[in-house]
């Protein structure tokens, strides 16, 4: 039965290729190549900033080159780089020196992520006594031996409490060890936004303990100093540019970023075994087709707009790449007619046929254009937001009309099995022709009408009920969520909260990131008063909202 109906697939594939023009042959060939070397696993998964996502940066170059477009990103070349947060690191003048021994960060010893910087604290110190005015140490041996039964037990809680403690006595910093065999889990954690700790913290490792400071009641002449700061790493926009010489751009684009091997912590597969999550569908398809309508809009050589089109990088993260160019334009704004934007248009199911296109409410001109063309070989499902998971966002809160174009999850979605071979090419090109027909039905049409709509929350672990009508901000690297938009006729903008504020408290529960935020609001339901806390520029502000 299997043969049989794997003969079936092949024969509709051969017979659709049969009928297919001379020039679709050559954009499903192109797809194919395509998303074959971006999906590829020399490419690793083509996570932002990494070697992968450069190798994918220079096809995309030689693409755009091939076809005649301009380079359109910094200092005349195609490439728009920009800076990604990756959190904290630890910098090399941190210094911990026990009887002249230097000791290794990271093997040796580690400040804790939350711990202040400091400057150089010298000192002769005994970790049995606990002297005001000098640093501190605390075995944690015993705290776990105590607990190693306590399911509800919280090891960073406690470290919390006997940091406060020490401080408050006059330690001037603390370290910890650990002289017991139960693991304790400690480690500098890179993502931390966690509120700082008063005084300097660090970890004594077991084997530097035993090496330099074996005897505890004895005094080591020690030097400390944390200097921790952010760490990022740079990624590229690929920007290149039709000029017809017109007053408006039309802007198409996908990103072309994917997972790598999940370790940003963003994959669906939780077993923690490294993999590579090569993209095909998310977003090599969107990419691949952004690359061929490149081509088939050159060949029009429509004078009545330009054409910019975008392979953004870092969407994976939260909509870097995006965001970073509506910041950084290379053309003005003002003269952006719409957005299109490409994610996942590679899984067409042959049964439904329905692909959905976001952004429909984001002009009245959409109903027109959408439904005024040839119809598709498809069903197309409406949604109305502006707003989403993708980089379509980012031009919205610009006020510029997008279309989303989209063909649903599937269950290879951020996990390693996305790869080419379970693309619908025929599909696909079928989406490439019929986005092509919208952008010819818009040439005589002037300068869209833009129209503000509900905006969706992007995903999250929690579930909730309610909403504050805030837009957050991914891309913000400090602690908190920092507001990068409020909703009409939301709970926020009734209370006062404006864009650039930075949500740090929602009733008793402190925020640190979106993530945490997210879990706050799923402790509230609809009617539920609660206050807010928010830092705007150097002052903190409290409002009152009901949801």
């Amino acid at each position: 039965m299997k043969r049989i109906f794997f003969f079936l697939i092949i024969l509709t594939e051969a017979t659709f290729a049969q009928k297919l023009k001379k020039a679709d042959k050559v954009i499903l060939q192109n797809l194919k190549s395509h998303i074959d070397f971006l999906a590829d696993d020399k490419l690793e998964g083509r996570r932002a900033g990494s070697a992968g996502e450069k190798l994918a940066t220079e096809y995309l170059v030689n693409q755009f080159k091939a076809a005649g477009l301009s380079p359109a990103g910094v200092n005349g070349t195609y490439l728009q780089p920009f800076d990604i947060s990756d959190g904290k690191q630890i910098l090399k003048t941190s210094m911990f020196r026990i009887n002249q021994h230097e000791l290794l960060a990271g093997s040796d010893y580690f400040p804790l992520a939350f711990s202040p910087n400091s400057a150089a604290i010298e000192a002769m110190v005994s970790p049995s006594l606990a002297e005001t005015g000098q640093p501190w140490f605390k075995d944690i041996g015993d705290i776990l031996l105590n607990n190693k039964e306590n399911p509800h037990f919280d090891l960073e809680a406690q470290l919390r409490n006997e940091i406060k403690n020490a401080s408050e006595k006059g330690a001037k910093a603390l370290i910890f060890f650990n002289t017991s065999n139960l693991p304790d889990q400690l480690r500098f954690d890179a993502k931390d936004k966690t509120d700082q700790a008063p005084i300097p913290v660090l970890y004594l490792t077991s084997s530097a303990k035993e090496k330099y400071m074996n005897d505890l009641s004895a005094a080591y002449d020690a030097k400390i100093k944390v200097d921790i700061g952010p760490k990022t790493r740079q990624a590229n926009n690929v920007v290149a540019y039709i000029n017809n010489g017109a007053e408006k751009t039309i802007v198409l684009g996908a990103h072309f970023d994917h997972l790598g091997y999940g370790e940003d912590g963003n994959s669906m597969m939780r077993t923690g075994e490294k993999m590579i999550h090569n993209g095909a569908d998310d977003n090599a398809s969107g990419t691949a087709a952004m690359l061929e309508l490149s081509k088939l809009i050159k060949k029009t050589k429509s004078p009545k707009n330009n054409f910019l089109f975008i392979a953004f990088s870092g969407e994976e993260l939260g909509l870097y790449g995006s965001k970073y160019f509506v910041e950084n334009p290379s053309i003005s704004l003002d003269k952006v007619n719409y957005m299109i934007n490409m994610d996942m248009v590679g899984r067409l199911n042959d049964s439904s046929k329905t692909i959905t296109v976001g952004g429909f409410g984001t002009s009245p001109s959409w109903n027109e254009v959408l439904y005024g063309v040839k119809k598709p070989g498809f069903n197309i499902k409406i949604d109305s937001s502006g707003t989403g998971p993708s980089d379509h966002t980012s031009f919205y809160r610009k006020n510029i009309p997008v279309l989303f174009f989209f063909t649903g999850l599937h269950s290879d979605y951020h996990r390693p099995s996305d790869d080419a071979n379970k693309i619908n090419y025929n599909g696909e090109l079928q989406i490439v022709n019929y986005i092509n027909t919208v952008v010819v039905k818009t040439q005589d049409m002037g300068k869209l009408a833009f129209l503000k709509t509900r905006e969706q929350q992007t995903s999250t672990s929690a579930r909730f009920s309610v909403s504050m009508g805030i837009m957050p901000d991914y891309t913000f690297s400090g602690a908190g969520v920092k507001v990068d938009g409020v909703s009409d006729g939301r709970p926020a903008i009734k209370a006062g909260i404006k864009t650039g504020d930075i949500v740090t408290q929602l009733g008793d529960y402190k925020i640190s990131s979106v993530e945490s935020y997210m879990q706050a609001l799923s402790k509230f339901k609809k009617g539920d008063a609660v206050k807010v806390v928010v830092k705007r520029g150097a002052e903190e502000k409290t409002f009152d909202i009901v949801f």
